[in-house]
Order: structure tokens, then C-alpha cells, then sequence
């Protein structure tokens, strides 16, 4: 597989199964022009380009063209961590983009408060530079500790106003979602100030029952960490905060479709329950793209052991080893429809960080991110168009 800018110039890629927005248009053919997309049709109608692809050619009969896919939850890879700094995300980076994954959020882990603000306001640096970045997530510290999973427990706290605020002002903007238990004290204010900063507040990590999931569905937050994970399950007398997000319209669920986090019986659950509204996530740790082995993920030491990650400490599964390339073939194998899965890496995840108007998807104007895959659903090629207007 190879990477290539986007950025320059004129191209056209033609001949491919274009899958985009829930549709699958055959032999289509799409045109980029200095990083944005400009045009797009069937057969041979486009005009001549600085260069011309024959998507068939490269990756072969029955060749995919998708979006660039979107990861809006994920802690590393290639033996780097994302808390680690610059390096470690530009390596962890290089990996996922080679996978398919133009853009990424970064993803912290629970941490005392003053390493959080440096490491927020580090990747607010490097976002000037680093074009794939879309910004930050908080995956703590405003976790429940009865379900804090891969997070070191003592540095778990309430979240207080004051702490709130100081992270997303480290971000200067940057921060787009925030994973936050509403059931802790202050947490539904808390989810009412992440959402007036522009960011999207996410509920995980959480002992919350369905009432309090509705009542923070109320309260602004849109997005259902890792649906399943680290939360309540589905009782017949007790739905939880999964049945809940899925009755809400307005929630974007994400999944980790590794057959480890979830079965594949339940990630076809998922998209049945909430259609268009399943992103699909690596919550991929520094062992993605790498060798099983001792790692650290924050404070917490991790080993991986045949692909998947557990704590040292309690067993607890401790992020994924997933790239969003595998992520797409085993929620086909489990059942959901293609279009629905590329929707889940591109239109969907872009949407929940509200950057959908020019990410995840292939159409005129959208920024020139794309993934051209075999018939297999293996990555062949993947453009990355320039930074976000």
C-alpha cells in the first residue's frame, strides 16, 4: 500500500465500485484538483487530468473507492503511544494512515491534570503543522471508577468547572469530544459546559442507567463511547445507556468491530439498532501494527498477548491492536452492508465532530481524502488531500 498527496495538481481515478453515503455507484470515476474534489461521474466521461489511475489496474477487478476513513477514538500504534508526544504521534499516525485512516483524532488517557493540559496544548501545537490531526479527545479523567477499565483509578476525579475549563482552554478549540460519566457529581453541568465550548461530550466510562444516559442525551452529549464497553449491558428490565443512545437520533454510537471488544453478532446489532449512526473506532493502543509484548497506556501497564491488549493489574481489555481497514471487513463479515460500514469509517465519525461539511465523502467540494481497496477490502492506495479550510 502507498500513501500520496492530494494536495497538487489534477487527478482522476476511474474504473472503481465507488462506495460513498450509504451508495455503491459502479464504474465510477472521481476528479481531484489541488486537494478538493471536483467532479465525479461514470464510464469515460471525465476530462483529461495531469494524471489519470485505472483503479482497476492497480488494485484489481471489483476495486473499492471510498472516503478517507475517520478515527475519532484512538490511543496509538506502532509501539507508540499518543500520550508520549510529537514522535509518538507522528508514528502512530504513519501506521493508521497507512491503513486507510486519513484523519485522526488523538486520544488521551487519564492523567493528573497538569500532564493532561501540557498534552492537550502540545497537540493544539502540532495541529499547525500536522494536517491529519482533527483535534483531541479526553478519554478521562471524568470517568466512574467502577468502570474505569484501562484508566488508573486514583486519578480519577469528579469534574469540577474549574477543571473542565482548564483542559479545554489548554486546547485553544482543539478538543473535540470529551468522554465524561454524567452520573458523577456535576457531570451533567459538565456535559452542558463541553458542549457550549464547541466540543461534543461523550458518555462512557459509566454506572449510568438508562435514565441518567437520556437525561445526558438531554444535556447535549451526542456521542456513546465504545457502545458496550465500560458501561451497563442490555437487560431485559434494565436497557442501560447502548439502548438508550440507540433510541436517541441525535447520538452517534461508536463500535469496536475487533471481535474481541465486541462479538459479531452484537456489532450487527449495533448497526441494525442505530443505522447511520455507528462510527466505527480503532481505540487502538501502541500495539496496533506491532508485536505482542509488555507496553504502558498512561499510567496503566498493558500486555498484548495474541492481538489483544489486557491490564496488567485487574485483566481488563485495554484498548484495541484494530486498524479501521480490518475494522471494515469484519463488520461486513458480521453482517452489516457494505455502504453502512464505509458510512461508519467516513460520513458518520466526521459528523459526530462536526467536520462532515468537508470530510467523509466524495463529492464535489469535499477535501480530496480517499482510500482505493481490492475486492478484499485491503487497502491498495490512499490520498490525503491538505489542511482543513
Amino acid at each position: 500500500m502507498s500513501i500520496h498527496s492530494s494536495a497538487t495538481g489534477s487527478l482522476v481515478i476511474h474504473s472503481a465500485r465507488i462506495v460513498d453515503r450509504g451508495e455503491i455507484v459502479e464504474d465510477g470515476w472521481v476528479r481531484f484538483a489541488d486537494g478538493e474534489i471536483v467532479g465525479r461521474g461514470t464510464g469515460t466521461t471525465w476530462e483529461p487530468a495531469d494524471e489519470t489511475i485505472d483503479a482497476a489496474e492497480l488494485a484489481g477487478p471489483g476495486a473499492v473507492l471510498t472516503p478517507g476513513f475517520v478515527d475519532i477514538h484512538g490511543h496509538g500504534g506502532a509501539g507508540a503511544a499518543f500520550d508520549d508526544g510529537v514522535e509518538a504521534i507522528r508514528t502512530g499516525r504513519a501506521l493508521h494512515r497507512a491503513h486507510g485512516t486519513t484523519r485522526a483524532v488523538i486520544s488521551l488517557v487519564t492523567a493528573p491534570l497538569d500532564d493532561l493540559a501540557r498534552s492537550v496544548a502540545t497537540i493544539a501545537d502540532l495541529m499547525e503543522t500536522d494536517a491529519d490531526i482533527l483535534g483531541i479527545h479526553l478519554e478521562g479523567p471524568f470517568l466512574d471508577p467502577a468502570h474505569h477499565g484501562a484508566h488508573e483509578p486514583s486519578l480519577l476525579r469528579a469534574p469540577a468547572a474549574d477543571d473542565v475549563a482548564r483542559l479545554l482552554e489548554a486546547g485553544r478549540g482543539t478538543v473535540r469530544q470529551v468522554t465524561i460519566a454524567p452520573e458523577l457529581p456535576g457531570g451533567l453541568d459538565a456535559i452542558r459546559q463541553i458542549v457550549a465550548a464547541g466540543s461534543a461530550a461523550a458518555v462512557g466510562h459509566t454506572s449510568a442507567d438508562a435514565t441518567m444516559a437520556v437525561a445526558a442525551f438531554e444535556a447535549g452529549a451526542s456521542i456513546l463511547t465504545h457502545a458496550f464497553n465500560a458501561m451497563p449491558g442490555i437487560h431485559h428490565r434494565a436497557p442501560g445507556p447502548v439502548l438508550a443512545a440507540a433510541a436517541d437520533h441525535r447520538v452517534i454510537l461508536e463500535a469496536i468491530a475487533d471481535n474481541v471488544h465486541l462479538d459479531p453478532h452484537v456489532i450487527k446489532l449495533i448497526f441494525d439498532s442505530a443505522p447511520g449512526r455507528v462510527a466505527l473506532i480503532t481505540d487502538a493502543m501502541a500495539a496496533a501494527g506491532s508485536a505482542d509484548g509488555h507496553y504502558d497506556l498512561g499510567a496503566v501497564s498493558v500486555t498484548v498477548e495474541n492481538g489483544v491488549a489486557r491490564a496488567d493489574d485487574t485483566g481488563s481489555i485495554a484498548g484495541s491492536t484494530l486498524t479501521q481497514d480490518v475494522a471494515l471487513r469484519q463488520a461486513v463479515d458480521a453482517g452489516a452492508v457494505l455502504p453502512e460500514a464505509v458510512r461508519a469509517l467516513t460520513e458518520t465519525p466526521a459528523r459526530a465532530i462536526g467536520r462532515d461539511a468537508v470530510l467523509g465523502s466524495l463529492r464535489a467540494g469535499m477535501t480530496a481524502d480517499a482510500v482505493l481497496l481490492d475486492a478484499e477490502l485491503r487497502v491498495a492506495r490512499v490520498w490525503v488531500g491538505p489542511r482543513l479550510r
